[in-house]
């Protein structure tokens, strides 16, 4: 028995099923065609941006760029843009529907996406239907992810403000009461400066007679300072450490207060958004192209079916 698929037979079968074969070809261009329309499937145009994160620190074991995705993605962003562009009236979605936040929010996923480039760049991409939307909503997700980084940031710094304002605050308090005390004993007691009046005093006490003024207030001062000197002491003591930590502090504090108030931008921008003026998708020649091939291989099975079984009767019928 000939062998059935050889090369020969198979250009013989070609032949013989090429008008059919040049009908199909033509018929599955045409449909293809059609089908790939605007009138079926809607085009979509595509805009998108390249950018690097600046100006954040990583969490945990991830990179720079691997947080920015993150937060890219996060639902904040896009609940932000849908309410924005009024997504859902603007893709056509019945918001009666019983499926209607599972299937926009999935329409989002497949027309906005957010991807690392080989060298370690965020790519920003959205289709729509509308070139100038396009381009908008990649705008709006940056300026949106700016300002989620910046939240972020500020509730941390807000959480370090408050703590170093309680301590300076409380600093500061104990530094007014140790000072309300030193003016107390200074006018009450005469005391000022510890040392310097006990050297004073004595050098009074020995350089006159008992008899004179300034030896009685010698006395005076020496009673005073046997009474409260060790408390003045003291006070000058805790005042001087107090304010040295206070001025640490206070300038913590500060330098917290500056990362709370300040108002950088989160990223660096190398490819900014465009308003496209050509079609992302659908690409019709691929479709026709992938169509005609898929049907002629379709047609040819088919038709091997019926050659083959053509084949085997009339083998049976000669050896009948």
């Amino acid at each position: 028995m000939e062998p059935f698929f050889n090369s020969k037979n198979i250009v013989d079968i070609l032949f013989r099923w090429k008008f059919h074969l040049a009908v199909i070809i033509v018929l599955a261009i045409i449909l293809s065609v059609i089908l790939s329309g605007p009138m079926v499937i809607t085009p979509l145009y595509k805009s998108y941006a390249v950018v690097y994160p600046s100006n954040v620190a990583p969490y945990s074991d991830e990179n720079e760029t691997e947080q920015m995705i993150e937060i890219l993605n996060s639902g904040d962003i896009r609940d932000s843009v849908i309410r924005k562009f009024d997504l859902a009236a603007h893709w056509k979605i019945d918001s009666s529907y019983k499926y209607f936040t599972s299937t926009l929010y999935w329409i989002f996923t497949k027309r906005v996406k957010i991807s690392k480039t080989p060298y370690e760049a965020v790519n920003v991409e959205v289709l729509d239907p509308d070139p100038r939307m396009a381009c908008d909503m990649v705008n709006a997700i940056l300026e949106y992810y700016n300002m989620k980084v910046r939240q972020m940031h500020k509730e941390k710094f807000y959480e370090v403000v408050i703590n170093y304002e309680t301590i300076v605050n409380d600093k500061k308090m104990k530094i007014d009461s140790l000072k309300q005390r030193a003016e107390e004993l200074g006018t009450k007691y005469g005391l000022m400066e510890y040392q310097a009046q006990t050297r004073e005093v004595m050098r009074a006490l020995l350089g006159t007679g008992s008899q004179s003024g300034r030896y009685n207030e010698a006395v005076k001062y020496k009673k005073n300072i046997e009474e409260k000197g060790s408390e003045m002491l003291l006070i000058q003591e805790m005042m001087a450490a107090e304010t040295e930590e206070f001025a640490v502090f206070k300038l913590d504090y500060d330098r917290a207060l500056l990362d709370y108030n300040r108002n950088y931008t989160h990223m660096n921008v190398l490819t900014k958004p465009f308003v496209s003026d050509k079609k992302a998708s659908p690409i019709r020649w691929l479709i026709v192209v992938v169509s005609v091939l898929a049907v002629l291989s379709l047609a040819m099975i088919v038709i091997g079916l019926i050659e083959r079984s053509r084949f085997v009767k009339q083998f049976s019928q000669q050896h009948a």
